[in-house]
């Protein structure tokens, strides 16, 4: 009954099926570990947003790599804005996905070393993409910023090419190191993105809370991949038993077709 399983055919299927068991089963493990990171991320988001805030100093300092664990940590800082050296950042979004620029100012604290504070977006509508945009002018004189400490970006991890000739005061990356070497002095590892105080009117616009990973969509994905592995064998029984229901019945209808036929005289 079962011996068409040999033919062309149904060996190809029962390959494939073959193939795509274990193909599933590994896609749903890689799911369940892209849903433990971003549960693990989640939480790492989490914890920093509910920790007290700390001076910056306790965290970084010149040279220093900001760790998954403090980023987004809540710092002060005490000091003043330097609005000389300020730069914006090219082609940053806000919650509207609007293109425009991100403010950059570095902020000199007591002991003489800088801090560089992203003070949130503004739109690119100047006269032209190589002037430099207007500015929203920050508090002056001495102040306490509080903001989230944030690692220095690079195109490895942000995906954003670090482009040269740009015009002045023009950069692509926040970082540290790049901005220790164009000012000439210590600065802190890392960058924050400022919270408070919240500027006077509309502008610049702070940027919003980091948001969480949809963890959720994996673990449904993963359990998805399983299923649909579980489900290869299961319509392979089915295919297999309808195609030797269906050639039985032929057969038996062939039969009888003969049978009904006269005999020969």
């Amino acid at each position: 009954m079962y011996r068409f399983l040999m033919s062309r055919q149904w060996v190809i299927l029962t390959l494939i099926a073959l193939l795509l068991i274990p193909t599933m089963i590994r896609l749903g493990i890689w799911q369940m570990h892209r849903y433990e990171e971003r549960t693990a991320r989640n939480q790492l988001v989490s914890d920093a947003l509910a920790a007290d805030p700390v001076p910056v100093e306790k965290l970084t300092g010149p040279g220093h790599t900001v760790t998954s664990a403090e980023r987004y940590r809540t710092v002060t800082a005490k000091g003043h804005f330097d609005t000389e050296d300020e730069v914006v950042v090219r082609r940053r979004t806000n919650s509207d996905d609007e293109v425009g620029y991100h403010i950059l100012t570095p902020f000199v604290l007591d002991d003489g070393k800088v801090l560089l504070v992203n003070r949130g977006w503004i739109p690119s509508d100047g006269p032209s993409q190589t002037a430099f945009p207007k500015v929203p002018v920050p508090p002056a004189g001495e102040v306490t910023v509080t903001g989230r400490l944030m690692p220095d970006e690079t195109t490895a991890a942000s995906g954003i090419k670090n482009l040269e000739g740009l015009p002045d005061r023009q950069i692509m990356l926040i970082n540290s190191e790049q901005e220790a070497r164009r000012l000439d002095v210590r600065v802190l590892g890392g960058y924050i993105a400022q919270t408070a105080p919240e500027p006077k009117g509309d502008t610049p616009e702070l940027l919003g809370n980091p948001g969480k990973e949809d963890a959720a969509l994996n673990y449904a994905y993963a359990y998805q991949w399983w299923l649909f592995a579980a489900a290869v064998p299961v319509g392979w029984v089915v295919l297999a038993r309808r195609e030797a229901r269906d050639r039985a019945q032929a057969a038996a209808e062939d039969t009888d077709a003969t049978e009904a036929e006269p005999a020969a005289v």
